[in-house]
């Protein structure tokens, strides 16, 4: 083998050691998203369709689902 390539293949591992080492070290304790992700996400959602059930009920928009019946041709002007 040539001496760069053997050097880089001891950087290569040395660097997998060293975050195996770290990843081994670690403690286990929960992060944000483990406490909280489940609560976050189920408020999120109790917000969304609360505020989306106020518009289409409270606000008094007509939505206009369905054209027929809804639009008049315009007489056409034959001048």
């Amino acid at each position: 083998m040539f001496p760069l390539a053997r050097s880089a293949l001891a950087v290569s591992a040395r660097s997998l050691q060293r975050t195996i080492t770290r990843s081994s070290h670690h403690q286990a304790e929960p992060n944000f998203h483990d406490k909280y992700g489940n609560l976050v996400l189920a408020s999120g959602a109790v917000f969304c369709v609360s505020i989306w059930s106020y518009v289409i009920t409270s606000t008094g928009i007509c939505w206009n689902l369905s054209p027929v019946g809804k639009v008049t041709p315009k007489e056409w002007n034959n001048k």
